[in-house]
């Protein structure tokens, strides 16, 4: 494995386990700062691997692929948080320093250690349990009311490993196989949200930490297709108070690097905390061009522990549309197309081949009037997918 090339001057090395569009959008930061970026790549043509030139070809289970890449770094940090425990624990007695820790991520791997911890803290959750047998399942029904939501603690994103379920019946086969691994189900009461909100915020190794502004989130089928930021509407107090539970949860958990707490927004301005990811995250995308320090660049900095940047937006508004896969593979003609329709588009794309339902880019458009903003970040989109045509 060949090393990367260091910059003179004494500047680091940051290593990307995972060479995923979260490792490809940390390359312009990187640059900008005067860091280099080696990336752990699945792929010679991963999204990250086509755009940093160190990216050696690994797989994040290998443990020998993992330490070999980390010793030509000066930290390491995630694209994603699927690195087995046992991988993580080589790679911490290694003595390379990582971001977050292990001690940290175990509460974005697994939803149940994740809901005991918060729930410890006092934070608001949705009332939920684990679940073992038909009977567990039936009895949380019965108590919080049907239906229920079911989610396997541990893999799943993008509305994967989750189900609503109106009986025990419907969860015979996660049952069956809870079972074989000896490994419970999360249950949750069905939340009734207004909307669906994000914490996007970074804290450093000596604590330092900045947030956002709360932003709210749009899904389609379990899939986020449009953030706006910030949240249109937003009770100041209710703001202050889930990001101060934002700030909280990353102070405890010890969380370092950029952390994403989505939030459902109940009535009355109370929330509960729905999902923790802790790296980059798509609700995070918008900052990219809408604020001071985006979230790629602040990660960077972070896990570097190098002060922190301001969060604050340059816009009053900025829209993030999610661009999808769709039934066109060829994305460059549209992509110049929507640039000419129009200029104040930023549209990103991240190298990845079109497949439905893929997420394959997003683009960002700021200015005054949010519904000007919506429109015409939903239709960029869409061209961008072939949804639309003119």
């Amino acid at each position: 494995m060949s090393a990367p090339r260091r910059a003179p001057g004494g500047f680091p090395v940051v290593g990307i386990i995972g060479g995923g569009q979260l490792a490809r959008m940390c390359a312009g930061p990187a640059a900008e700062l005067g860091i280099t970026l080696s990336v752990l790549a699945e792929a010679p043509d991963a999204s990250a691997a086509l755009v940093i030139p160190s990216a050696p070809v690994g797989d994040h289970t290998d443990v020998d692929a993992v330490l070999a890449f980390a010793a030509e770094c000066d930290v390491v940090t995630f694209d994603h948080e699927h690195v087995p425990a046992e991988v993580l624990s080589a790679l911490a007695a290694s003595g390379v320093p990582m971001h977050p820790t292990p001690e940290a991520l175990v509460f974005a791997q697994d939803k149940l250690a994740m809901r005991e911890r918060l729930t410890a803290l006092g934070i608001p959750c949705p009332r939920w349990a684990e679940a073992r047998t038909a009977a567990d399942v039936t009895a949380f029904g019965d108590d919080v009311g049907w239906p229920v939501i079911a989610k396997t603690p541990r893999g799943g994103y993008d509305g994967k490993g989750v189900r609503v379920v109106a009986s025990a019946d419907d969860l015979a086969d996660w049952l069956e196989r809870a079972a074989a691994e000896d490994s419970p189900l999360l249950l949750e009461e069905k939340v009734p949200f207004t909307r669906e909100l994000a914490v996007l915020l970074a804290r450093s190794p000596s604590g330092q930490a900045a947030a956002w502004p709360v932003v709210e989130t749009v899904q389609t089928d379990g899939i986020c297709t449009e953030v706006i930021a910030p949240a249109a509407d937003l009770d100041t107090d209710t703001a202050a108070r889930a990001t101060e539970a934002g700030l909280r949860i990353a102070g405890e958990l010890g969380v370092t690097g950029v952390l994403a707490v989505e939030l459902f927004e109940l009535p009355g301005g109370e929330f509960v905390v729905n999902e923790l990811a802790m790296r980059p995250h798509n609700s995070g995308h918008w900052s990219m061009d809408g604020a001071v320090t985006g979230q790629f660049e602040q990660h960077l900095r972070a896990v570097l522990d190098l002060p922190l940047g301001s969060p604050k937006p340059r816009h009053r508004w900025t829209v993030m549309g999610n661009i999808l896969g769709g039934d066109h593979p060829e994305l460059y003609p549209a992509y110049r197309h929507v640039m000419a329709r129009d200029p104040e588009i930023k549209a990103h794309l991240y190298g990845k081949g079109v497949r439905p339902g893929r997420k394959i880019g997003h683009v960002n458009v700021s200015g005054d009037d949010l519904a000007d903003l919506r429109e015409r970040a939903r239709h960029a989109a869409d061209y961008i997918e072939g949804a639309v045509t003119e």
